[in-house]
């Protein structure tokens, strides 16, 4: 069966930076998502949003932009923004799992009010001539919350849904629940997307064969612990390439000199580049050795000595 891979949008990471090195440096991404929009009450684009998606910033990207509301008259400006962009698509995020955003009734923590989905989406389809894609999660409490919701969107012509097969309060904890996808398999016709702990080449064979429908999958968190595995998926491979330290050098040397044009201050350089290290260290052999000397580096010169440092021991145990 022929399949799609695509980028699931993870808040603070997967900008158009890393969405553009990723692509020159791995590839086997056929479609990145951005990060959610959110306006909190007011009608206007942040300007890190206006440059995640500006097209010149996302040239070679199939990139589909995201928004997190819960509000129809959100929603209609975002639309229209993405659109003058030359954008035709919007996803609407009812998958974030965290409490600031929960608390508000966004993300996960709307999934258990579908009138209010159902208004928002008559709305947006009424006055608006955006498509409109799901990113969800199978609910915030319970599996069971997605099924009163399925419904609904069959009433629109829905592009299709994406499903973290997690409920909200899990957050990344615990496993996915597989049966409960397979439930909204069972129940739906609406497009579904699978998204999951695909982390290895192996899982995304095992999750092939559980669900032989789906033809799309959407990879998140393992995709920045491991940037090799979409290309890998596409070639059907489980062995890294020969040059695998030097192709993430060149992918971590793009970003480091990326984010040190865009935010003010090593503190801020040090920290983003530690937050992506909590994932990359899993491509070494020793992860936790690695993730200390980089929290460890207090500096800018004793970041790149620890990362010299890191690459040079685990060229030495190849």
């Amino acid at each position: 069966m022929n399949y799609t891979l695509l980028s699931s949008p993870l808040q603070g990471f997967t900008d158009f930076r890393f969405r553009n090195a990723f692509n020159a440096i791995f590839g086997g991404i056929d479609t990145f998502y951005s990060p959610y929009i959110r306006l909190n009450g007011s009608l206007v684009i942040k300007k890190a949003y206006e440059r995640d998606l500006l097209p010149e910033n996302n040239v070679g990207l199939e990139v589909i932009p995201q928004i997190i509301t819960n509000d129809a008259k959100e929603f209609l400006f975002v639309a229209n923004y993405v659109q003058q962009l030359g954008y035709k698509e919007l996803n609407w995020n009812l998958g974030c799992p965290y409490p600031m955003v929960t608390k508000c009734g966004m993300g996960s923590g709307l999934i258990s009010d579908p009138e209010r989905i159902d208004k928002i989406l008559e709305k947006v389809h009424a006055e608006s001539d955006i498509i409109v894609s799901m990113k969800m999660r199978l609910g915030y409490d319970n599996n069971d919350e997605i099924l009163q919701v399925l419904p609904v969107l069959e009433k629109y012509p829905i592009k299709n849904v994406a499903i973290h097969a997690r409920i909200g309060k899990q957050l990344y904890k615990g496993g996915v629940h597989l049966d409960a996808f397979q439930q909204c398999v069972n129940q739906t016709s609406l497009k579904l997307y699978y998204n999951g702990d695909i982390t290895t080449v192996a899982k995304f064979h095992e999750m092939q064969e559980r669900f032989p429908t789906i033809d799309h999958w959407m990879i998140g968190r393992g995709l920045i612990a491991d940037p090799f595995l979409p290309s890998m998926i596409k070639s059907n491979s489980t062995q890294y390439p020969a040059n695998k330290l030097e192709l993430f050098k060149e992918f971590h040397d793009i970003l480091f000199q990326n984010y040190s044009e865009s935010l003010s201050g090593s503190t801020h350089l040090l920290l983003k580049m530690y937050h992506l290290w909590e994932y990359f260290s899993v491509l070494f052999s020793n992860p936790h050795k690695a993730l200390k000397k980089i929290k460890k580096a207090g500096s800018i010169k004793n970041y790149q000595a620890a990362i010299k440092e890191i690459l040079e021991t685990e060229r030495d145990l190849r």
